[in-house]
């Protein structure tokens, strides 16, 4: 088991093992060293007395504000490492420390004198944590693959997640995983294992965290620009602490280029701030005028990786990912950022910013543009929804960039277009689909399912296995506690207002920010030509595919045929047309590739 998660940690390698009450308990960890990099940061790491035991994954970002309040009780530190942190915290205070942390992490924290162990995971899973009941055993892990290497034994597809990552794209949105019988363990939880009684079964976990409801809407007057700007740039100064360099993923986006003005602000005019930029050669999709006036405006070099990767090679590097995603992955998006972080390695930037969860809580995504209207007329506010849908055409920060085969999987039922159904005869049996369109919820509550379930998950699952793959850390400040607080409960009409998404935080970084980004209207991200590539440059490799054995296929996932007919289709249709999108392509093969990645870990009869 740890030996197949070594690229989490290439700094140091322990393991504990021994005896509590009626169980065998053996812990094992990898070290990524970012804070205290001598070995007084070794994991499992023991308290003074022996009798407790942590092993930890993450970072504390509030490490010394509670390593002084448990200095403050008597408590002696050995070391700067915030490892030490959580281990005395959780001693002083047990489970309730979690609702202390502002970080991410998985943790397992083992009492010998009370005979228990402790698992937990923070609020939004920005660290992942996995486990199984397997044989009379309990294993967890940071990654599946772990799990597949300590159980020896093959698990079966499960056919819910199958369904909804063919038919929805969705990926990581409930706990259960493409292996059935392994799941993530909930983020915003823990679990308490009483080690005195012989135990197989999983115990339910405890919710420690909750997220921010309609209730706690802002309703009294305008929310203060200049609060959200400090809060911000609190989050980035705390996520700066390290002692191995930082960076921050420039895309020449508001949100990236946002963090990179607070470390640029933070740190002084002195500093290097390790900006690292992914651009395609393509210019339809190429971000090099943004991301080079925002660095000419900090001052600082960009170490810009050209996405100069052939489709073929590409198709090849999608094995890899795969592997180190343990799941299939969305689009070749994924490839890029594995390239990135290879980059990020080779400059020796171990620890990277990134702008992942800005779009959940600022409504940065087109669908909220939709949610926010239907929401509008739904309260019988109709001259509100025609002002809104009148401000975002004129501005035109929205119509331009929406296309229906994207946006078909938010309409109702009744509005969807008739699809070739590739569904195998075991997805017929299984629609547990979710629903994606509003509902009779608001745009807050789906905020918020997009920031637990349906958007957000996804995003911090690839963003995690492509660093680590390269045994890179990736910090979210979006996503601190004051910023996650402040934000998403905040009523939409300062999230979408005059034509603009996310216009709050563009007037609070308005003055840091040159005006053609702080007011950009257009969002890409990492953006390659993927649809053309599988209608031409791949089509061989595709062919050759779907007309050869699959995986999927025999074992009744997939329905062969179809899936043929739908890629001849979508081969058919012209450019941004058409009712066949990239990802009703992309997913099925990255279905099968997953599959043959994984065959020696899978049952395909069951």
């Amino acid at each position: 088991m740890i030996r197949i998660q070594a690229h989490r940690g290439p700094d140091d390698e322990g393991r504990w093992a021994g005896q509590v009450g009626e169980s065998h308990v053996a812990l094992g960890n990898v070290r990524l060293a970012i804070r205290d990099l001598t070995p007084a940061g070794h994991q499992p790491m023991l308290s003074e007395s022996g009798r407790q035991v942590l092993i930890y994954n993450g970072e504390l970002y509030n490490c010394e504000e509670l390593r002084a309040e448990l200095e403050g009780f008597g408590v002696r530190f050995r070391s700067r490492c915030d490892t030490e942190v959580v281990l005395e915290a959780i001693r002083h205070w047990g489970p309730g420390a979690f609702a202390r942390f502002n970080g991410m992490w998985a943790l397992a924290w083992l009492d010998q004198d009370a005979g228990t162990l402790l698992l937990a995971r923070d609020p939004l899973g920005i660290k992942p944590l996995y486990w199984c009941s397997v044989d009379g055993s309990i294993l967890f892990a940071s990654e599946i693959k772990g799990i597949l290497a300590g159980s020896e034994r093959r698990f079966p597809i499960d056919p819910t997640v199958v369904g909804r990552y063919l038919l929805q794209s969705l990926l990581d949105a409930q706990v259960e995983t493409f292996f059935s019988g392994i799941e993530a363990f909930p983020p915003g939880h823990y679990v308490c294992f009483d080690l005195t009684e012989p135990r197989t079964v999983l115990p339910g976990p405890c919710r420690y965290w909750t997220v921010p409801n309609r209730s706690s809407l802002s309703a009294n007057g305008k929310p203060s620009q200049v609060h959200l700007r400090e809060t911000f740039f609190d989050a980035v100064r705390r996520q700066l602490h390290s002692d191995v360099p930082v960076g921050v993923l420039l895309s020449g986006g508001v949100d990236s280029s946002s963090i990179a003005a607070a470390m640029k602000l933070i740190l002084g005019n002195g500093a290097d701030l390790h900006l690292l930029s992914m651009v395609s050669e393509d210019p339809r999709y190429s971000e090099t005028a943004f991301i080079e006036r925002m660095a000419g405006q900090l001052g600082s070099p960009t170490h810009i990786v050209p996405l100069r990767c052939d489709p073929r090679d590409a198709f090849q590097l999608l094995d890899t990912v795969i592997w180190f995603n343990d799941e299939p992955v969305g689009s070749f998006s994924n490839v890029a950022q594995y390239l990135l972080m290879q980059e990020a390695q080779a400059l020796g930037v171990t620890v990277i910013l990134s702008g992942q969860g800005a779009d959940e809580l600022l409504c940065g995504y087109l669908k909220y543009v939709g949610f926010h209207v239907q929401a509008l007329l739904r309260e019988g506010r109709v001259p509100a929804a025609l002002q809104t849908l009148s401000e975002f055409a004129l501005r035109g920060t929205v119509l331009p960039q929406v296309r229906l085969h994207d946006a078909k999987r938010y309409l109702p039922g009744m509005l969807r277009p008739a699809e070739i159904d590739i569904r195998g005869p075991r997805l017929r049996e299984n629609g547990a689909l979710l629903p994606l369109s509003l509902g009779r919820s608001g745009v807050v509550d789906r905020q918020s399912a997009d920031l637990c379930r349906l958007s957000l998950p996804a995003l911090l699952h690839y963003e995690d296995r492509m660093s680590m793959a390269s045994s890179r850390e990736t910090r979210v400040p979006f996503l601190d506690n004051g910023m996650v607080q402040g934000l998403l409960a905040l009523d939409p009409q300062w999230k979408l207002r005059d034509g603009w998404s996310k216009w709050l935080f563009r007037r609070a970084m308005e003055p840091h920010l040159p005006a053609e980004i702080a007011w950009r209207k257009d969002k890409q991200g990492f953006v390659n030509p993927e649809g053309e590539w599988l209608k031409w440059q791949l089509r061989g490799c595709v062919e050759t595919m779907l007309k050869g054995d699959m995986l999927t296929a025999a074992a009744g996932l997939v329905d062969q045929q179809a899936l043929q007919r739908r890629y001849a289709a979508y081969c058919r249709q012209a450019p941004d047309r058409g009712m066949i999108s990239c990802r009703d392509i992309f997913n099925p093969i990255a279905l099968e590739l997953w599959a043959r990645r994984f065959e020696p870990y899978l049952q395909f009869d069951a």
